[in-house]
Order: C-alpha cells, then structure tokens, then sequence
C-alpha cells in the first residue's frame, strides 16, 4: 500500500509539473513574466514567440508562422489545464509527449541539439510519456497496482 501512495505521488508531481511548464510558457507569451531580456523570460509577446517559432519551422511559409504560434500555445493552455486537473488524463498525456518531442527533434535539427538540452524538452517528453503510462496502467481493469 506504501508503494502505491508514493506511486500517486510521484505522478500527481510529474502531471503538475508538465502543467505549469505549458501554462508558464503561454504567460510568458502573453507578457505576464514580464518583457523579454529580463530574468528569466523568453518570449514576453506573442510576437516575439513567432520568431521562435519560425527558427523552429524554417520549412513553413510566413503566413503560416501566427497560426503555428497560436495554435501551440492554445494546445499547450489546454494541454496545461488538462494535466493539472486530471481531465482526460490518457490523451493529454500522449498528446503532450508528442508535441515535447516535435519540439525537441525540431529544436535539435533547425538549432541545436545542446539548446533542445538545455531546455529539457527530452526529458519532459519523457516526463510525459512516465504519465501516460502511469495513467494507463491505473486504468485498467484488473490491472495490479505499482
């Protein structure tokens, strides 16, 4: 029983952890760390979020960069929302591994492979895919608990 209580804990962490990660981001985005340059931000605007996102989409037309920004950051506040409320554990789980390592393969070829380090992309995808493999497992009938 001890082991199964350290085991929710340890996936309510990783879930909280993955949500304030997406919802931080789409704040920066939105200036509410403050402006860009200063301690610890990235973006501050959305504008300058589209720069980021056309260095990591060099394959994408111009016109297209806005509605890849918007659309990421819309993705990752319900994606944020999601794991931070438990909804539809399973699918926000996979769906947040999977746009971590779209983001971490793209930062690695159009960047760096250090900078897709740095940020720990990999490892919150890993993060990610810790959860919804945890979430599957405690979904299952009959499964034997961890």
């Amino acid at each position: 029983m001890q082991k199964e209580s350290a085991w929710k804990v340890v996936l309510l962490l990783a879930r909280f952890a993955l949500a304030a990660a997406f919802l931080s981001a789409v704040a920066d985005r939105f200036g509410f760390w403050g402006h860009m340059g200063e301690l610890g931000v990235s973006w501050g605007t959305m504008e300058n979020f589209y720069r980021h996102v056309a260095k990591l989409c060099p394959w994408a037309p111009a016109g297209l960069i806005p509605v890849l920004a918007w659309a990421v950051n819309a993705l990752e506040a319900v994606l944020g929302v999601t794991l931070l409320l438990g909804v539809q554990l399973r699918a926000s789980a996979w769906i947040s591994a999977a746009l971590l390592l779209v983001f971490a393969l793209s930062m690695a070829a159009f960047q760096s492979l250090k900078l897709s380090l740095n940020f720990s992309v990999l490892t919150c995808a890993a993060c990610a895919a810790l959860v919804y493999l945890a979430s599957s497992l405690e979904a299952a009938p009959g499964a034997r608990r961890v």
